[in-house]
């Protein structure tokens, strides 16, 4: 990737987007820039990122007409029942400024949520600056790690020491690598596909599988971490918890059923099951960190270059939309899929 961007004129430009049309369709588009204002920045894009979770269910059209407005992603176009723009795993480089604009400057590199895109404006609060010692193209797991570590605030890890992550998609990934990181302790990480193992142990975790669980030495897990989008997984959870365990469920199942056995030790346990979702900061760390604190030390934890093992490998902007049947298919096992946009 250059790190000369030519500095283009592109007040009142075209650029492109990806657009969601219909369930499974998707197309790349023309859409104008604005002049700017109002401390906007104008961004060329280096990368994105997509994760199979949210953006799955946008693309197979599965998103509740209950959850619609809390689901919208900032700076989307449209809405859920077509068409839309949709994403929030941008890296780029600052092209244009106005002269008020003080938190970032050109040539910064910065990360925004925001769908996919070559070139765009947003009001410069919305640019987080990525570190140097953050390569560019990790950066965009930036918002993933932000909801893995919000997760690990939620959870309130006080002195436990027995950690499970179930599901080893690119959050749980993230979050049992968060977790080794703040408490030092190593968890294990849960799937049903073996084959995850490998870049499990390339990130230092334990890995088991659920049948491996039911066969091993029971450990008496505190803190257990669901991220698998599957009520057999948080069932899991809850038929593996120690005493007085806490529960941490950061799937989010579109209009899907989930279907739970709360009999047993659930009661006698004491377990509780709590919902984690990064629309908050967490309420241990809501006094103390703002927004931006909080994707700061994402960004920090994300600086780790063992973290390259979840990025795919990498596809251009202007092919997307001829992978993405294979990006969102079910028994994909990609992690975030890595998309390149032409700097030339």
């Amino acid at each position: 990737m250059s790190e000369h961007l030519p500095q283009l004129n592109v007040t009142k430009a075209r650029a492109k987007r990806l657009t969601y049309k219909a369930a499974s369709s998707a197309l790349i588009e023309e859409c104008q820039l604005a002049d700017l204002k109002d401390k906007n920045v104008t961004i060329q894009t280096l990368y994105s990122g997509i994760s199979r979770g949210t953006e799955s269910l946008v693309y197979h059209g599965k998103v509740p007409i209950s959850e619609r407005s809390r689901m919208k992603c900032p700076h989307q176009t449209g809405d859920f029942s077509y068409p839309v723009s949709y994403g929030y795993a941008c890296v780029g480089k600052v092209i244009e400024t106005q002269s008020d604009v003080s938190c970032v400057k050109t040539d910064d590199l910065v990360f925004v949520l925001h769908p996919h895109q070559d070139f765009f404006q947003v009001h410069e609060d919305a640019c987080n600056l990525i570190p140097e010692s953050l390569p560019a193209s990790q950066a965009v797991l930036s918002a993933n790690m932000e909801t893995a570590l919000n997760a690990v605030w939620d959870a309130d890890l006080n002195e436990t020491q027995h950690h499970m992550v179930i599901g080893a998609g690119v959050v749980g990934l993230l979050t049992a690598f968060c977790l080794k990181s703040i408490s030092g302790h190593v968890p294990t990480i849960v799937d049903i596909n073996s084959e995850k193992k490998d870049i499990a142990e390339k990130l230092g975790l334990n890995f088991l599988t659920p049948d491996e669980i039911k066969t091993s030495k029971k450990a008496e897990y505190e803190r257990l971490f669901n991220t698998s989008a599957s009520d057999k997984g948080l069932q899991l959870a809850i038929d593996t918890a120690g005493f007085e365990a806490k529960i941490i469920e950061m799937s989010w199942y579109g209009d899907k059923q989930v279907n739970l056995k709360l009999g047993g030790p659930f009661h006698s346990k004491r377990l509780q099951i709590i919902s984690s979702q990064v629309g908050h900061v967490a309420p241990a760390k809501r006094e103390t960190h703002s927004y931006s604190d909080r994707m700061q030390e994402a960004m920090k934890l994300l600086s780790d270059s063992s973290l390259t093992a979840l990025l795919e490998p990498e596809i251009s902007f202007e092919t997307l939309p001829d992978h993405l049947h294979d990006i969102f298919n079910a028994n994909s096992s990609a992690l975030c899929q890595l998309v390149t946009y032409n700097t030339a």
